[in-house]
């Protein structure tokens, strides 16, 4: 499939007033609303402006076509969940690092997951609308956040902070793009949530540690791997 222009997808202007800004919200919640109820190729700039209580030509001053609306919703989802993230970044300042990973962790989820249905229909969407522009972006909204709060940690790290943010990103992203192709999110996601807890908690234990322990072979296996007779 040929890959749209950037300009195509993006919004033809950005709302000023306040009656333009509750117009585009609504716009944009109806786009959710249709892809849920009608799917991706039954969604249309039509049913959206119907939905929202819109004119065509209203929708159209702000979004040229359906793959801007349903990129707009994207980045509102990514912006929501960053946001989250932002704040627990924020409100977690001093804390030690096990907390902080509980809280991030805890905070991720509980954002990513708030709408698992809608989640899942982004999700399905975001490789047509330049969803990994927008993560990537997100991705270094998120990192400067979290490598703020570790440095503010009551223990010190003996591990790059960016590095050590960025594997908990990573880390998290796998869990929660494991959650969204469950075929029962809601069901997976306490067990899900506490193992990755578990996961980041002990992962920043052992980056206030010596990590020579941790990469070096043990004393009792070969070279090749083999245990030592």
């Amino acid at each position: 499939m040929q890959k749209r222009s950037q300009s195509t997808l993006e919004p033809r202007k950005s709302p000023v007033q306040a009656r333009s800004a509750a117009s585009v919200e609504a716009v944009l919640k109806a786009t959710i609303q249709v892809l849920l109820k009608a799917g991706r190729e039954r969604l249309t700039t039509t049913r959206v402006a119907a939905r929202a209580g819109v004119s065509v030509g209203t929708l159209y001053q702000y979004f040229p076509n359906k793959s801007a609306l349903l990129r707009a919703a994207l980045q509102r989802h990514m912006d929501e969940i960053v946001s989250a993230m932002e704040t627990v970044c924020r409100e977690q300042a001093g804390s030690s690092l096990e907390t902080m990973a509980t809280a991030l962790v805890t905070g991720f989820l509980e954002a990513k997951m708030r709408d698992p249905k809608t989640s899942v229909a982004l999700y399905a969407v975001s490789s047509d609308v330049d969803g990994a522009r927008i993560s990537r972006e997100m991705g270094m909204k998120a990192n400067r956040a979290i490598v703020a709060m570790l440095a503010t940690a009551k223990d010190e790290l003996t591990s790059e902070p960016q590095m050590v943010a960025a594997m908990l990103q990573a880390t998290m992203a796998g869990v929660s793009r494991r959650l969204l192709e469950s075929a029962s999110p809601e069901e997976d996601y306490e067990k899900l949530r506490d193992e990755l807890v578990f996961l980041a908690r002990a992962y920043l234990r052992a980056c206030t540690k010596d990590r020579a322990r941790y990469t070096q072979p043990s004393p009792h296996v070969s070279a090749s791997g083999a245990a030592a007779s």
